[in-house]
């Protein structure tokens, strides 16, 4: 289980039970008290990431979670609500145009999303343009092999299933330095298919960002 060993009351089961990501962030985003986090996802789903998330930043900061569905927004409100966590807003949006204005948040957090996006580097800019100068990105997410062969990147059972849509190691570091990353650290976790595997993905936006 991938959240085992969390501090008790961290994350409630119903939260956990209904991730369906390839890692846990906050275990590696190395958050602080006072911090303000974003919990990008296609979702921020049940809360999981962002009730953990929130507990860390406690107190004085706070934990935002994106999700473009309702009813996942709605889930992770009640979940919130039963867990006692008062430090947390859910917004609607997408990764692509994230409702937040520049330079509002001190991390970004992702949990095996941004593989799914079209444009990858959209997101990754978009991250960058919502840290302040010297914030933190902190993502697990699926990394491709440099050899995935067209057969798996054309296949849509594949790319729903987080594979085909990755990018390779080179990819992500060079989308990252575009978007104005610095630092950048690419950590395989374990194997989760013949041409991909999940990974820690860490970096840092330089300070004219």
């Amino acid at each position: 289980m991938l959240y085992e060993g969390l501090v008790d009351g961290d994350v409630l089961p119903d939260a956990v039970s209904a991730s369906l990501g390839c890692g846990v962030p906050t275990a590696v985003a190395d958050l602080h008290p006072g911090e303000v986090v974003l919990v990008l996802d296609l979702g921020s789903g049940a809360g999981a990431d962002v009730l953990i998330a929130a507990r860390r930043v406690a107190p004085g900061g706070r934990a935002i979670g994106l999700d473009m569905t309702p009813e996942m927004l709605a889930l992770a409100r009640r979940n919130a609500a039963e867990a006692g966590v008062d430090n947390v807003e859910l917004l609607e949006g997408y990764l692509e145009d994230i409702p937040l204005s520049d330079g509002s948040v001190d991390v970004v957090i992702s949990n095996c999303v941004i593989n799914l996006a079209a444009d990858k580097s959209v997101v990754l800019q978009e991250a960058a343009r919502v840290l302040r100068p010297g914030g933190r990105l902190a993502v697990s997410d699926v990394v491709a092999d440099p050899g995935m062969d067209p057969r798996t990147r054309a296949d849509m059972v594949a790319w729903t299933g987080c594979i085909a849509g990755a990018l390779t190691e080179a990819d992500y570091r060079s989308a990252l330095a575009d978007a104005g990353f610095e630092d950048v650290g690419i950590v395989e976790t374990r194997r989760v298919h013949t041409h991909a595997v999940a990974a820690v993905i860490r970096a840092r936006l330089g300070q004219a960002g």
